[in-house]
């Protein structure tokens, strides 16, 4: 059975991950009901562990001590868990994949045309099919991580769902899927994916290369 995370440390992850969110968009990363939601993030706010901006656009975000805080209980729930190796593994699995998805991003965005890169406008769709094969492949190499992720930790769960649910509709010729932003675009739960195995081991992005060459 998988370790199920505390409720604090999820909707604290939530936000390290996400970075502006409504609360309703915590309750449906998170799986909790609106009032206990409601309750830590009112709890979190008085500790001053997250704020809430107002204006145009609305919603939380962490504090610098609510993202030590959210860092000391994901590390500590690592620990407890025991599913530190398995978590890395997977994350090393997941790097592996990741130069080629972007690198296949660049080419759903851009096309070569005689010599000279420009907007792929999705009119040429033996090329759209070819980078979509190619797709096709990535996600046959993520869904055993994303498996075996949430095999170990919970909150894994979910991804392995959103990838197939994002490729299927660009498969059904919504492109946008591939990669919009704002959206659960393959692209979006990718980089999800990505903050949270980051977030989950405690490397900051910005040091990832130097992680990934120790």
């Amino acid at each position: 059975m998988s370790y199920q995370s505390e409720p604090e440390l999820l909707i604290l992850h939530t936000l390290r991950i996400r970075g502006f969110v409504q609360s309703s968009e915590i309750v449906c990363s998170t799986g909790l009901n609106n009032e206990e939601v409601e309750s830590c993030l009112d709890s979190f706010r008085e500790n001053n562990l997250v704020n809430y901006r107002e204006g145009r656009i609305e919603g939380w975000m962490l504090t610098p001590e609510g993202r030590e805080k959210s860092q000391q209980l994901v590390s500590s729930e690592l620990e407890s868990s025991g599913f530190s190796e398995e978590i890395n593994s997977n994350y090393q699995g997941f790097l592996s994949s990741n130069q080629k998805f972007l690198s296949l991003c660049t080419d759903w965005q851009l096309r070569t045309v005689e010599g000279e890169q420009e907007i792929n406008d999705h009119s040429d769709a033996s090329y759209d099919e070819e980078v979509i094969a190619r797709l096709v492949d990535i996600n046959d190499e993520i869904q055993p991580v994303c498996q075996s992720l949430a095999a170990s930790l919970n909150r894994f769960e979910g991804y392995s769902h959103r990838f197939s649910e994002a490729l299927h509709k660009v498969q059904n010729n919504e492109p946008e899927w591939f990669t919009k932003p704002m959206i659960d675009s393959y692209h979006t739960v990718w980089f999800e994916l990505h903050e949270n195995l980051l977030g989950t081991l405690g490397i900051e992005r910005s040091k990832e290369a130097d992680e990934k060459n120790e």
